[in-house]
């Protein structure tokens, strides 16, 4: 009866059985209607699709956007099932889902593509600030912020140049192990950089190096670690003790009379202009010369001053203990009675030396060594100010915060010893409350208070102290010299009389 249809159920069926289906499906009711609205619902589908794709998706985080999404598109996927199966219907919404699916795909791919240009752009604007950072930092000698900021760059060979650059000024301070990491890091990204290689292998040697000097000299690297230890002078380097405002300490010994020495050094060539060098060669030995006549027991000895390789250096004392900085934070406060008793050793000092026309200039706790054992005091640094004051490292103050500095210091003018006891007095101030007299924000704001502003009271500070301390401070911390203690003895007798009047009033 005809040819033969493939259908789902026969590959070979006869045109009447196809026919027999038909007719017996119609009968059933066996078949999909599409609803006179299943048109209006897929257009209104795509029209939600869109304008969830248009208003809505931009606005969501990734995140929320996805979830948002799939939801949607199961909504779709279900409805569609269940009016198919259930009601028998046929509504056309799989276009809908395919948009929703394809939208969402390619607003995601635009978001992605965006957010990278943007990543890649502020990667490479912060690339730059960095960069810029690091070399405003290593202009200031601020060496290890420059490093910091310069590893914050991408490892290109438009960074190497700059590291490069800074593990050189890295070794002219003699900081081999901080030039040896610098060289290190160029290395791992630029492996044929100059000569990077021999570099690192360099820095390694120098670790324990004392350099003498300036490297155009013969011999001005001698190795710490062979038999025969290096000289400066007549003495005998044996390691490196600490690093100074203006060079690095030592300690020493003297072979012929086997006394160990302190060995303060300073690079004078490199801290002074050309053109003021020989001057302040001069003023240095006449300095080392002038405290070098200082002999009191609160004062460190001075044995003998020299140059070498362009290195100034003065050998002093080997004293033990520390500075008294750690014992001015308000967690390790010393007694009342020790704090006086190492301030009144430091007065019999100053007025000594203000006897003998030397004037310190640079009194602060970091510049009084302190041995807890033995109860030692010792002032060191004499004459070092004067000299470190025409630096050209300075920040506009000597080497550093004018917060013990007096007002007529401040103002530059011709200073005598009672700089120093003003000095002494934020020292002593500082030694029992843990606190400065005069805090502020900026170095200008710093020296207009030093200048103008009265002292917070004593009791103010640390209200444990007794009244007496008031009157004391009212005449050490006057602004003008004329109205403070005129002498380091005037001084003492006042701190000791106050004590007295603390332990009368106590008895009585």
């Amino acid at each position: 009866m005809g040819a033969t249809q493939v259908t789902p159920v026969d590959p070979a069926m006869a045109p009447v059985v196809t026919l027999a289906h038909s007719v017996s499906s119609i009968l059933n009711e066996d078949f999909f209607t599409s609803p006179s609205w299943s048109v209006y619902a897929s257009l209104g589908a795509l029209l939600l699709v869109a304008l969830y794709l248009m208003l809505l998706l931009p606005r969501l985080n990734g995140r929320g956007g996805a979830v948002l999404t799939v939801g949607l598109f199961a909504l779709l996927v279900v409805a569609h099932y269940v009016l198919m199966t259930q009601q028998s219907m046929w509504v056309p919404l799989m276009i809908p889902a395919a948009l929703l699916l394809v939208g969402y795909t390619l607003l995601s791919t635009k978001q992605f593509l965006v957010a990278e240009a943007g990543k890649r752009m502020s990667d490479m604007e912060s690339s730059e600030s960095n960069r810029m950072l690091g070399l405003a930092f290593q202009s200031q000698g601020q060496l290890d912020m420059a490093f910091e900021k310069f590893r914050k760059c991408p490892k290109d060979e438009q960074i190497a140049e700059p590291v490069y650059n800074l593990a050189l000024d890295f070794e002219r301070k003699r900081q081999f192990a901080k030039a040896g990491a610098a060289y290190q890091y160029v290395y791992d990204f630029a492996p044929d950089f100059k000569d990077v290689k021999e570099r690192i292998e360099r820095s390694k040697k120098m670790e324990d190096t004392v350099i003498l000097g300036g490297s155009g000299h013969a011999g001005a690297e001698l190795s710490l670690d062979t038999a025969e230890k290096p000289m400066l002078g007549r003495y005998q380097v044996q390691k490196e003790l600490g690093k100074g405002a203006m060079g690095i300490v030592y300690l020493g010994e003297d072979p012929k009379i086997n006394r160990t020495v302190a060995i303060k050094t300073m690079a004078l060539s490199q801290e002074f202009e050309e053109d003021e060098l020989e001057d302040v060669k001069e003023r240095f030995f006449r300095e080392a010369e002038t405290a070098g006549r200082l002999n009191h027991p609160n004062i460190v000895t001075i044995y003998d001053a020299g140059e070498e390789h362009d290195l100034a250096y003065i050998a002093m004392e080997f004293l033990k203990g520390k500075d008294l900085a750690p014992q001015t934070k308000k967690d390790n406060l010393l007694s009342l009675g020790k704090s006086i008793e190492l301030t009144l050793k430091c007065a019999s000092a100053l007025d000594y030396a203000h006897k003998q026309n030397v004037v310190h200039r640079d009194i602060k706790p970091a510049n009084v060594m302190y041995d807890p054992e033995s109860g030692e005091i010792k002032i060191t640094d004499f004459g070092i100010a004067r000299i470190t004051d025409s630096s050209k490292t300075k920040t506009g103050m000597v080497l550093g915060t004018p917060s013990y500095m007096s007002p007529e210091q401040l103002a530059g003018k011709k200073v005598d010893g009672r700089s120093d006891l003003f000095s002494l007095a934020v020292m002593l101030y500082q030694l029992l409350t843990g606190s400065l007299p005069f805090q502020a924000e900026s170095m200008a704001t710093l020296m207009y208070k030093i200048t103008n502003d009265p002292h917070p009271r004593v009791r103010e500070m640390n209200a444990s102290l007794p009244e007496e301390f008031e009157a004391f401070f009212e005449k050490a911390l006057a602004k003008e010299a004329d109205e403070r203690f005129q002498s380091g003895a005037e001084l003492s007798r006042a701190l000791k009389d106050t004590v007295r009047k603390i332990k009368e009033r106590q008895k009585g």
